[in-house]
């Protein structure tokens, strides 16, 4: 299972041609996929999964055929590696020869690889990291158009636009954070209209701040779970990466943070600590604030190293899908919604900031192992559905796509990469959203490495578009 961290060095466009099944024909869009793709700057190696290079996957369904394709994202890091074949910023967990000085004290944080998030907004594809500003990239070509700060609106030491905004599909506006560090720590909360331009919300600001990487989004609030991480001073200092200085500290508590979106100060709740990384759906219950997310059972597999992910890769923590209800009154009651391991909550974004009743993740039936089903939780009756992909499977997050704009909230496909190693490839699964039922499995003749996210648009990519401003690096 660990060549799943093999790196892909070649960029492919082809019509996929070896098809189990029969693609439904009201499928038609662009469902595009984004991860690391390779883990070394030149012949310097990079030793953290989050370290890798951005790379984008696309597949264009025009209603005759699905096309594939793949590109890197032309980031500094990517350019340091074809012109000077080494890095000029650390990562955060790859730290650079030199201790402190070499990778804090000059400043910059760690280098931004595009490879987390991907969101298409005002007809923008963007690259997302957590740590620094988009990168905007030709949703046809995947061709990388540059760095983009919403026109210099995108403020901040790092100018932070997180790997996972959210919408409100009532008002098609966007909402997004980014963390920011002065002058103080804080948490700096974007709304991007439908236009495209952003204009900052709130700036919210958090001693001790916690590191923090997903948002939920309710009809009045961006809700925030931070739980109690803390930076270790003097393992910073030491020249460690990033990674390397996190704690956990229960004895902190988590803290559930309301920040109103037509302004006002922010609600701060106190909770018992957590350790979480992606949150699902949230909504207003009548007073009550409601958001879902994945619960680990601790935060070791988040601080392993990449050779620790090749070798270890089926040894994942625990995880399960929780409901937590932060109470007018300030308290907060927690629920399960299913006992099954799982991780990349997904749900139909049309019910975003509204009540839902479906979650789709990508789990597990047996207490270890990799992640090589996917699930369907009833958020109403507490029933999970379950659909196998196979021994010596790894499945990625499974993305909803309705069958019509107006279908119920399971009538529709989920769409999944699924990684067969076996075989060293991989394949892109379509199920029935309603029963998990098989529909379609593409078949591609190469593997894709561990990806993170995706979105899907309805807008079908064209492959014979004109590359405006052609970028010739090569890969390797």
């Amino acid at each position: 299972m660990g060549r799943i961290f093999a790196p892909l060095m070649h960029e492919h466009d082809h019509v996929i041609d070896q098809i189990d099944g029969e693609l439904p024909s009201g499928l038609t869009g662009t469902l595009y996929r984004i991860g690391p793709g390779k883990w070394e700057v030149g012949r310097t190696l990079l030793h953290h999964l989050f370290d890798g290079d951005g790379m984008v996957s696309q597949f264009t369904f025009d209603g005759r055929s699905v096309r594939f394709r793949n590109r890197y994202v032309r980031t500094s890091q990517f350019r340091d590696g074809i012109v000077s074949g080494r890095p000029r910023h650390p990562g955060v967990g790859t730290a650079l020869p030199g201790g402190f000085w070499a990778n804090f004290a000059r400043g910059g944080g760690p280098a931004n690889v595009a490879n987390t998030g991907v969101a298409l907004h005002a007809d923008r594809l963007l690259a997302l990291w957590e740590g620094g500003p988009p990168h905007r990239l030709d949703p046809d070509t995947l061709e990388t158009l540059g760095v983009h700060d919403f026109g210099g609106r995108l403020r901040g030491m790092l100018k932070a636009f997180s790997a996972h905004p959210k919408w409100d599909p009532a008002t098609g506006e966007m909402f997004n954070f980014g963390q920011d560090f002065t002058p103080l720590p804080s948490l700096n909360c974007w709304k991007v209209d439908r236009r495209g331009r952003l204009r900052r919300l709130a700036k919210v600001r958090m001693m001790n701040m916690p590191w923090n990487h997903d948002v939920a989004l309710t009809r009045e609030h961006m809700v925030f779970v931070l739980d109690p991480y803390r930076f270790d001073l003097r393992t910073m200092l030491s020249g460690a990466p990033v990674f390397d200085a996190i704690r956990h500290r229960p004895e902190k508590g988590t803290r559930f943070v309301l920040v109103p979106r037509n302004g006002g100060p922010a609600r701060i709740v106190e909770h018992d600590a957590l350790v979480h990384v992606h949150v699902a759906n949230a909504f207003e219950d009548g007073a009550d604030t409601v958001v879902d997310l994945v619960l680990f059972d601790d935060f070791s597999a988040l601080r392993r190293d990449l050779s620790e992910f090749r070798t270890r890769f089926t040894d994942l923590p625990s995880s399960r899908l929780m409901r937590y209800r932060i109470t007018a009154g300030g308290r907060v009651v927690e629920t399960p919604l299913s006992e099954l391991p799982g991780e990349f909550p997904q749900y139909d974004w049309r019910r975003s900031t509204r009540p839902h009743r479906y979650t789709y993740l990508a789990g597990r039936t047996g207490p270890s192992g990799a992640y090589d089903s996917v699930l369907k939780v009833d958020n109403e009756i507490g029933n999970t559905q379950v659909q196998e992909m196979g021994s010596h499977t790894y499945v990625g997050e499974p993305i909803f796509v309705p069958r019509t704009p107006d279908a119920a909230e399971d009538d529709g496909w989920l769409l999944s990469v699924v990684y067969l190693a076996a075989e060293h490839r991989s394949q892109l699964t379509v199920l029935n959203a309603r029963d998990l039922a098989p529909v379609a499995a593409l078949h591609l003749p190469h593997h894709l490495p561990f990806g993170f996210h995706g979105t899907f648009t309805r807008r079908v990519a064209d492959p014979a578009a004109p590359i405006p401003h052609p970028d010739r690096l090569p890969i390797h």
